[in-house]
């Protein structure tokens, strides 16, 4: 198997503001785009040709991979005109594959971190002869996700979309986000309109008889949807949790990127990321967060869970917990924002402005 379509398309708009200016799977997680984790992980399960299913902000993918070769790859680009869903993206892309029609190729979507073994999936998808093969994974709370009986052997049985009742959590399996399909069977997608893998796609497949397998791999696995989620992602990957190859230093309990200042009685911990020319002050405390490139955390800050934009600039003395605040925006000294605040790019706070607020 060499072949893989990655799903990159999305507007990210539970992660705003920061996919404003970027596009979800470019958000910096531990350093690199997040994109880069998942392009390396499959080039070393030995994918060595992906194509990028792209729509929103699409120009920004290319000029940053390019063809892929520094990466071992073969990258090609598609854009959508018009938001297609998962499988219309999927055919949207059919016709720059190389597979025959027997081939498996991989698909994922853009927005998971997972430690899932691609080879075991794609093994279980050629020993099993399936015509799709999910990976799926299990959940204490299944009711926000699309729940995937098996039977004993594997096969699925049926997709349950968001069950609430009691009477309807029949598994604590979900649909964790990575397929293998058989060649022949993306064609048979219909082309041209928006199409839904998990509403159309495999009810559809599996109401007419084929075969989809499921295989469970309850290793690491995150949905990156909410910036809460993409704060622990990208924490996780600097500590070691998340295993990804593409982590640009050791991991441990903080990552510190070239040309970044840290004064020496700064703290940072619990897997904290310092981008490119970010600079960090005196006896700031900053903890399990992510400061993209250019931002300044002025004297005395702490700053916990929380996601600070390119160029922004955090006030001293200010706390931070559980925030998110976009590219460019100011917050004056001695502010404290918790509880999934979120301050909008280029927006300034004023000093001692707000004390503590929360996203209702």
């Amino acid at each position: 198997m060499t072949e893989a379509i990655l799903l990159v398309g999305g507007k990210g708009t539970r992660l705003r503001p920061l996919t404003v200016n970027t596009p979800k799977p470019m958000v910096p997680a531990a350093g690199v785009p997040f994109l880069t984790h998942q392009l390396a992980r499959a080039r070393a399960a030995g994918v060595d040709h992906i194509v990028l299913a792209t729509s929103y902000l699409a120009e920004v993918f290319e000029p940053y991979f390019g063809d892929g070769s520094a990466l071992g790859l073969s990258i090609e680009y598609v854009t959508e005109e018009e938001p297609l869903g998962t499988g219309g993206a999927i055919r949207n892309v059919a016709s720059r594959l190389h597979s025959a029609p027997e081939d498996p190729v991989l698909i994922f979507n853009g927005d998971i971190l997972t430690g899932l073994d691609i080879g075991a999936l794609v093994a279980t998808h050629e020993t099993s002869g399936a015509d799709v093969s999910l990976h799926l994974t299990r959940v204490e709370d299944p009711r926000a996700f699309g729940l995937v009986p098996t039977d004993a052997t594997g096969r699925v049985t049926a997709f349950l979309e968001k069950p609430q009742t009691p009477e309807e959590i029949v598994t604590d399996q979900i649909n964790a986000g990575a397929y293998v399909f058989r060649r022949s069977v993306i064609d048979t997608i219909p082309a041209g309109r928006p199409v839904s893998v998990e509403r159309e796609t495999f009810p559809d497949l599996l109401a007419s008889g084929a075969h989809l397998q499921g295989m469970v791999d309850s290793t690491y696995w995150l949905d990156l949807g909410t910036p809460q989620a993409f704060v622990r992602g990208s924490a996780d990957l600097v500590l070691g949790r998340a295993p990804s190859p593409a982590v640009p230093g050791r991991c441990g309990d903080r990552l510190v990127l070239d040309t970044a200042t840290v004064a020496p009685d700064a703290k940072l911990t619990g897997g904290t990321v310092v981008g490119h020319g970010a600079v960090i002050g005196a006896g700031a405390r900053v903890n399990g967060s992510t400061v993209l490139d250019g931002a300044v955390v002025e004297p005395g800050a702490v700053i916990t869970d929380s996601l600070i934009g390119t160029h922004a600039r955090i006030g001293a003395r200010t706390i931070l917990t559980g925030a998110v605040i976009g590219d460019g925006a100011v917050i004056g000294p001695d502010n404290e924002l918790r509880d999934g605040v979120r301050v909008w790019c280029d927006a300034k706070l004023p000093a001692a402005s707000v004390r503590f607020s929360s996203d209702q």
